[in-house]
């Protein structure tokens, strides 16, 4: 037998063994590619959030930022993200309290959009929003993951997810801590186009009501926005809960206003804005 007769078939396992080497190669590269590109991809979107942050904060004067970015982080930072309880928050809340603003706190349910937009025009009431806490994060997902420092904010459990989320847990702590400081007379704008605008799962009746005190606050002030297809005034029977609720001392009222009307007032700064409603 001729040394040449198996030169062939020597040649094509070679050839065979050098395209898998190099498609291992290949695929051991692109592994690398997107771990590399994943990992820029979470630091740049902690990088972002610690910039909005910080950059929202920053606005507020005489407010240590550094400070209470560390103490939010250590609220979630390592942790299962659906075990992230309120009490996590409490050293956030310390750094950054709340100071009372009697006579012009605004509460709302259902209503951000109306809220805000004015607030925005008429600088008579202060909202969560409007607090350094609040505004820093409003619109924000974050969360993070055990064995790890990171702030991601891809990923996150979302609102319903879980109770115990990063962001479900931050806007139940630093409510109940608005809630704590208010005082005089408190205003609450609440939805008359749905059926229960008092509705017993939301973080107005679960949290912040149960935390007014009549030494505190005198009276709550309720604003039923309404809209042509209103379903609700104020006789509504969620809105008669509402009162049985209220730490008794506190007195209520209620009206009826539409949001056209509200409109219509916020273009108007001259006016008082008691005069809206």
């Amino acid at each position: 037998m001729e040394h040449g007769e198996f030169r062939g078939p020597e040649k094509r396992r070679r050839r065979r063994c050098l395209v898998l080497s190099v498609a291992l190669f290949v695929a051991l590269i692109l592994i690398i590619i997107v771990a590399v590109v994943l990992g820029l991809t979470l630091r740049q979107g902690s990088n972002e959030l610690k910039h909005i942050f910080l950059d929202r904060c920053q606005k507020f004067k005489d407010s240590n930022c550094e400070e209470i970015w560390d103490a939010f982080q250590q609220a979630y930072v390592n942790r299962d993200p659906c075990q992230v309880p309120m009490e996590a928050y409490d050293p956030l809340v310390s750094v950054a309290s709340f100071k009372p603003s009697c006579n012009r706190m605004m509460f709302w349910s259902k209503t951000k959009d109306v809220v805000h937009d004015f607030t925005e025009k008429r600088d008579c009431f202060v909202t969560l929003e409007d607090t350094l806490l609040g505004s820093v994060l409003d619109g924000l997902t974050w969360c993070g993951k055990e064995g790890s420092n990171e702030t991601l904010t891809t990923g996150c459990p979302g609102w319903t997810d879980c109770d115990n989320n990063p962001v479900r847990s931050f806007w139940n702590r630093i409510s109940a801590a608005f809630a704590d400081v208010a005082c005089g007379d408190v205003t609450a704008m609440l939805n008359g186009s749905i059926i229960t605008p008092f509705s017993p799962t939301s973080i107005f009746a679960t949290i912040e009501v149960k935390r007014f005190t009549s030494t505190r606050v005198s009276n709550l002030n309720v604003v039923l926005v309404t809209q042509e297809n209103a379903v609700t005034n104020c006789t509504n029977a969620s809105l008669k809960n509402l009162q049985k609720e209220l730490d008794k001392g506190i007195k209520y009222n209620c009206k009826e206003v539409s949001e056209s009307q509200l409109e219509e007032c916020s273009s108007h700064p001259e006016k008082p804005c008691g005069a809206c409603w």
